[in-house]
């Protein structure tokens, strides 16, 4: 039977080997992506907090405008830590996206990263008002806005001190390294032929890793010990095997975690299994419309907070961020997507202090006009198969627990890359041997 099950592991190891190389190495780079980006770029992201109070975001968003005229804000994300920036989404067209092109030759790479979801805390791939769960699983499709001013952001973020009002820093996300590991790892560089071969490739390496339990197996309790500790004193052949058996049974549930949640970004059918099993539905509710004032309701409307504007005119920015403070004082940030049209509604979402991963945020639907809480709901109050679908990123990433679960998932993906070249190593070792045995009896027969 383990001749079976070698056969099993060794030729689909031959098939996907090279791609699992690949995946596992690229996904080793993007476990720190959030770290490393924020270490190589920190004047983008953080600022020496002032005694003086932030500005209002008109005016920062004003800074935004002439640093890049004709740019669309779609998007502001606030942090409540001082020493954080602001964050503006610009909508692809003038000004945003190399004069609209974000969702043009190269919307399929985009549409893709937008959903990725996996980019915490920059980059299109985490989008200032994206909804997690549902959309996330249908992959956005490109970002469907609908009246709530949905959908990922199509241009770059631009970074602003909110003291002083200067532009940080810039960052068009599909023009990064992270960009680049990221279409590697997720087979997006080959369209979706090559998304279908990275998705196929990580099946086969559920039955590979399946598969090296079963030949791993001990018989004895002396092959148990052997097999449990890398005799590194051995020779580089003895070295070699136990790197791929003893690392590889050390790292296998793991890598059969990352695998298994990897592929809610490879097939639709998995995402919809995920909402059958948990009895969910996929599509989530419209966004909340907001009620356009009439001339006369217009005239006599007064603006909630902040100063005074043109009778029926939106409420500002600053105004919606007081608003959603109000509703849900001390979040660790404050993400606001705004509507694209008249009857779109504000969207906040706000992160928790203490919330168990990054997208496990709060939700808030505010009439632009009046400033009056559409809808409401907590993370808790998602449904089942939203909880389950939203912790796939968190899991999958290695961010799930923090630092800790972070530098296993990258030893792990590390050790997922040597994996196919050790293995290869210890297969070709295995071809000499034989046929050196082989040449041995041929020889004795012909000695006869």
């Amino acid at each position: 039977m383990k001749i079976f099950f070698r056969n099993i592991h060794l030729y689909l190891s031959l098939v996907s080997g090279l791609i699992i190389a690949v995946v596992c190495l690229t996904g080793s780079v993007l476990v720190f992506e959030k770290e490393l980006e924020q270490a190589w770029h920190s004047e983008r992201y953080f600022v020496e907090p002032a005694k003086s109070p932030r500005m209002p975001l008109q005016l920062l968003a004003g800074s935004v405008q002439a640093y890049k005229p004709g740019a669309k804000i779609s998007g502001v994300k606030v942090y409540a830590d001082p020493a954080r920036t602001v964050e503006f989404s610009l909508a692809g067209g003038p000004g945003g996206e190399k004069g609209g092109k974000a969702e043009g030759s190269r919307g399929g790479k985009e549409a893709e990263a937008r959903a990725a979801g996996a980019a915490e805390g920059h980059g299109p791939r985490e989008g200032a008002g994206r909804r997690e769960g549902g959309a996330e699983g249908k992959g956005e499709k490109g970002g469907k806005g609908g009246k709530g001013g949905e959908g990922g952001p199509g241009g770059p973020k631009v970074f602003v001190n909110p003291y002083t009002g200067a532009v940080t820093g810039e960052l068009n996300y599909r023009e990064t390294f992270f960009f680049t590991m990221m279409a590697l790892h997720r087979g997006m560089v080959g369209g979706p032929i090559g998304k279908l071969i990275v998705g196929v490739s990580t099946v086969m390496f559920l039955f590979i890793i399946a598969t090296g339990i079963v030949l791993w197996w001990p018989a004895t309790r002396k092959a148990l010990q052997q097999r449990l500790k890398v005799k590194w004193s051995g020779g580089w052949k003895r070295v070699n095997h136990d790197m791929h058996i003893v690392l590889g049974f050390y790292s296998a549930l793991f890598l059969f975690v990352f695998a298994f949640t990897g592929l809610a970004w490879s097939f639709e059918w998995f995402n919809k299994g995920i909402y059958a099993v948990t009895n969910s539905p996929m599509q989530r509710p419209e966004p909340p419309v907001s009620s356009v004032p009439t001339a006369t309701e217009a005239v006599s409307q007064q603006p909630v907070l902040g100063p005074a504007v043109a009778p029926g005119a939106p409420l500002t920015p600053e105004a919606a961020l007081q608003l959603a403070v109000r509703q849900v004082p001390g979040a660790e940030s404050y993400a606001l997507q705004l509507p694209k049209d008249p009857t779109g509604s504000i969207r906040v979402a706000t992160l928790r202090r203490g919330a168990s991963y990054e997208n496990a945020t709060d939700e808030l639907y505010l009439d632009q006009y009046s400033g009056q809480v559409l809808s409401q709901q907590t993370y808790e109050q998602r449904s089942l198969g939203q909880r389950v679908r939203g912790m796939f990123k968190p899991v999958h990433t290695g961010a799930v627990f923090g630092w800790p679960s972070k530098i296993i998932a990258f030893v792990v993906c590390l050790l997922g890359f040597t994996f196919p070249i050790t293995g290869t190593i210890l297969w070709l070792n295995r071809l000499r041997k034989a046929n050196k045995k082989q040449r041995k009896q041929e020889a004795a027969v012909a000695a006869l």
